[in-house]
């Protein structure tokens, strides 16, 4: 077996074994036996169902949390990739490009003006306005580079973060304590519901991103090489933003903010297993989701208090972001 096709298989197995791992491990320690058999007397209804309270640990709140949080990073981590190569460039990602900011704005004013909307169509809705105005902004410069749309997002995520600042301001103070939770980024709240609706929305957006994956590499070329070759630029550019800014939009919805994953993981996959997206794309979504996974399970036992997982992502990502910024990101993009 070759080392490649060995980083293959141990990428696209780590969220199942991480996830496998977080579920006995938290405040109350539940065996690895009895994990078996608790999922188990769900599959099989004939084998002896274990205690209440440990089946009620194990399936109501460490099993719909580790698969919202892989379901997160599966949407992060898959966007952040398809943004890298539909703009040629390896620092953009959700966060950067300012789709999550503008999700968070449409989530915040539903919470906090428009209960009546739902959260996901108003996250939805802002996410794409604000790549819109990012692209748009760094369009005045020409053609879109890496600055000039790493700046815009910057601009774009800073205008949308002082407007639900103003919404925090505005709101009722109950209302205004969930908001501010929320955008620190946590699952504390997961449930199958939301699991519900993280699933059929990021599947969604990024069905359509899966199975175009292989354009990815002729628009990836640059616009006047991928026209030349047949490809419709404009539409499926359209396809692929619109994927996963609603991918990232519903991630946002049911977990607040979340960044860097979608700048980090990319780039650590495309260093293992090269920059072909035909493979680059599942694997990095396999990989994010194995991280949220692991992040999540080291903000809920870290300490007596459940740290929001945004936090753990920033600390991480912030030196990550520098050694890209040193290295130009010339290294990992594979040129």
């Amino acid at each position: 077996m070759s080392k490649k096709a060995l980083k293959t298989i141990t990428i696209m197995a780590s969220p199942f074994l991480i996830g496998w791992v977080a579920l006995f491990i938290g405040t109350y320690s539940v065996s690895p036996l009895m994990v078996l058999k608790v999922i188990g007397s769900e599959i099989w209804p004939f084998l002896k169902s274990p205690d209440i309270e440990e089946k009620a640990i194990i399936l109501d709140i460490r099993l719909p949390r580790i698969i919202l949080a892989g379901l997160v990073g599966v949407a992060l981590s898959g966007s952040g990739v398809t943004l890298q190569g539909i703009f040629r460039n390896p620092l953009v990602d959700p966060f950067i490009l300012g789709i999550s900011a503008g999700a968070a704005l449409g989530c915040s004013l539903s919470v906090g003006f428009f209960p009546q909307l739902p959260i996901q169509m108003m996250a939805f809705l802002f996410a794409i306005i604000a790549v819109i105005l990012a692209y748009s902004i760094a369009k005045t410069q020409g053609e879109v580079s890496r600055l000039p749309l790493v700046l815009s997002g910057v601009i774009i995520s800073a205008f949308f973060t002082a407007m639900v600042s103003i919404v925090k301001f505005l709101v009722d103070p109950h209302k205004l304590q969930n908001i501010v939770y929320w955008l620190m980024g946590s699952f504390s709240l997961s449930d199958w519901r939301l699991v519900k609706i993280a699933g059929i929305g990021i599947t969604t957006g990024l069905l359509p991103v899966f199975l175009m994956r292989w354009r990815l590499n002729v628009l990836s070329m640059g616009e006047d090489e991928a026209s030349a070759l047949g490809v419709n630029t404009k539409r499926e550019r359209i396809i692929f933003i619109a994927g996963s800014s609603l991918a990232v939009s519903i991630a946002v919805s049911v977990s607040g903010i979340i960044g860097w994953v979608g700048l980090m993981v990319p780039h650590l996959v495309r260093m293992m297993t090269g920059p072909d997206h035909k493979s680059l794309i599942p694997l990095s979504m396999a990989g994010g989701a194995a991280f949220m996974i692991f992040a999540d399970t080291v903000a809920r036992n870290l300490t007596d208090f459940d740290i929001p997982v945004g936090i753990i992502t920033a600390v991480t990502g912030a030196p990550f972001f520098i050694y890209l910024m040193k290295k130009g990101g010339e290294e990992s993009w594979g040129r």
